[in-house]
């Protein structure tokens, strides 16, 4: 351990690689694992007791969130720190979270996510410390988190205590540190009570700046297409069509490593980070540990890629888009819900205010415009494999199993996206791009995903597994708050259009809240608590506004 803390010091000064200390924990780890039973029989000798750890920290991946390995890798760091670890896992409830760490008297409590719905998650799981009476420090952190959303969302939420958010791994042991320490602690939290209400101020101050036009007079100023000289591609066939036990092995020249490295925290665009000055040696070791690991996980078939794809007839109405069974037109199976751009324009720009609808023919223009979905996983089988194949004590390969898979599915894709372009919707045929052309997104059409920027509304989800039978047809399913089962999935929509393009529709006002509410069938709140992370006006304001 003494060693293991000259590790964590070195990692917390920046003057070691996240892959290092992770490696170096596995040793510890493995070495605790042989020596115990003679540890255990020296103390019982001796009538030693062994050190205590620094303090116990509970962490969980929040309710509906299935997405660990962030929260995975601060654990390893923080126990190389001689901290005691309870791990949860993921899809972990508030009132489990709570009956835990009030049992196991945690020192404090630790929340992860990656997909917006869980930053709601976290809000409710600080109100319920509060509510309990809690006044343990409580860290967040996750791809979807950030200083601003901790300091105005959650932080208000728990007043006996205080929220702070930890920005990656490197950071985890100095925040804790400083949390557990009894000279520190106190000036610590006031310094971040200071720094979070100079961060909510600046946020109001810089929302009221960002000035937004109703959604009606942005509906004036749609994506312009011309539909009069456009004729779409019929797919080469209607419905979904489901691809079981995909070959591993095709997937892999698709796979974008740049995101893999910066699961490691190691910065810099694939492959010129393995000649990077000043990570370039780790980076070139860790690439060839995962290019072993990957050959094995393709050849042994540790993982199954499946998968579904679908096209259906279908038109835009407003800011819907129609799914039609076939043709002729008559019967809707689905509506497409989607969500414009708010924000002001300068006119002399000439900028639309888009929403994905724009990207399908009106109803009106009478042309037979299509629109298809996805949905595709390799992560079948990954717990498992983990389970038979490495240690318990291997949480490198553990990490690195899962942080692979995920490249995989993303690989799998961008695999499917190329032969859909090229041969099921064939509406571009001749394409011939690189790895580093799909990875720059240089292909005629789109996919974007439901919870993400073109359309940030996790619900979504829900009717593609209705229209393609996901659940029963590809082996994926929806959590509560609409995140996928495995972890390793990705899902979205096909458009063909050679103008679709990927953006952000950014913050939405409450008139364009209610119109989405009403059209979608929700109350205006359920409108809110699914679209929190874009709203450009807070809620409880508007509450009490309204019962005055």
């Amino acid at each position: 351990m003494a060693g293991m803390n000259v590790v964590g010091d070195l990692f917390g000064a920046g003057k070691m690689f996240l892959p290092q200390v992770v490696k170096s924990a596995r040793v510890m780890k493995q070495a605790v694992a042989y020596l115990q039973p003679f540890l255990e029989e020296e103390k019982r000798a001796s009538g030693l007791v062994e050190m205590p750890p620094k303090g116990r920290i509970l962490m969980a991946t929040v309710k509906g969130d299935v997405h660990d390995i962030g929260k995975n890798i601060v654990g390893v760091v923080l126990q190389c720190n001689n901290y005691d670890v309870i791990d949860l896992g993921v899809m972990v409830p508030a009132a489990k979270i709570i009956e835990v760490a009030k049992r196991e008297k945690v020192d404090m409590i630790g929340l992860s996510g990656l997909i917006t719905p869980s930053l709601d998650e976290m809000c409710f799981v600080a109100a319920e410390m509060e509510r309990e009476g809690f006044s343990c420090p409580l860290l967040i952190g996750g791809a979807t988190t950030s200083k601003v959303h901790t300091a105005v969302k959650i932080s208000p939420n728990y007043h006996r205590g205080q929220a702070v958010y930890v920005l990656d791994a490197s950071r985890a042991v100095g925040v804790v540190s400083n949390l557990l320490s009894e000279t520190e602690c106190e000036p610590y939290i006031a310094g971040i009570r200071a720094d979070y209400t100079k961060v909510r101020t600046a946020h109001v101050a810089n929302e009221q700046r960002k000035q937004r036009i109703t959604v009606e007079a942005a509906r004036q100023n749609k994506f312009p297409i011309n539909w009069k000289d456009y004729k779409p591609v019929k797919p080469s066939f209607l419905g979904p069509r489901a691809y079981t036990n995909f070959d591993l092995a095709s997937l892999v020249p698709y796979i974008d490593w740049t995101p893999f490295f910066q699961t490691w925290e190691l910065s810099g665009r694939y492959p010129q980070i393995l000649a990077d000055n000043k990570v370039g040696s780790e980076a070139k070791k860790l690439f060839d540990d995962a290019q072993a690991l990957l050959k094995r996980i393709v050849e042994e078939k540790w993982v199954t890629a499946s998968g579904i794809v679908g096209f259906w007839p279908a038109n835009s109405v407003g800011d819907d888009i129609e799914v039609y069974s076939g043709e002729p037109r008559h019967t809707k199976i689905a509506t497409l819900y989607t969500l414009r751009q708010q924000i002001a324009r300068d006119p002399s720009r000439n900028r639309a205010h888009t929403a994905l609808a724009d990207f399908i023919a009106p109803k009106e223009t009478g042309i037979a415009d299509y629109i298809g979905g996805f949905a595709v996983t390799t992560g079948i089988g990954e717990e498992e494999a983990i389970e038979k194949h490495v240690a318990k004590t291997d949480d490198y390969n553990r990490i690195m199993t899962k942080a692979l898979c995920d490249r995989l599915a993303e690989a799998f894709a961008e695999a499917m996206h190329a032969k859909v372009r090229r041969e099921l919707w064939g509406y571009a045929k001749g394409e011939k791009l690189s790895n580093d052309d799909l990875i720059l997104e240089k292909y005629q059409g789109i996919r974007p995903a439901p919870g993400y920027p073109a359309q940030p509304d996790h619900t979504e989800k829900k009717t593609l597994w209705t229209l393609m039978d996901v659940r029963n047809k590809a082996g994926i399913t929806l959590t509560d708050s609409f995140a996928m089962w495995p972890g390793a999935a990705v899902s979205g929509l096909y458009f063909s259009h050679p103008e679709s393009h990927y953006f952000g529709v950014g913050k939405v006002e409450r008139d364009q809240v209610e119109d989405y509410a009403r059209r979608k069938g929700w109350k205006v709140e359920e409108g809110e608590r699914w679209l929190a992370s874009v709203l450009n006006y807070d809620t409880a304001s508007m509450t009490k506004i309204a019962a005055a």
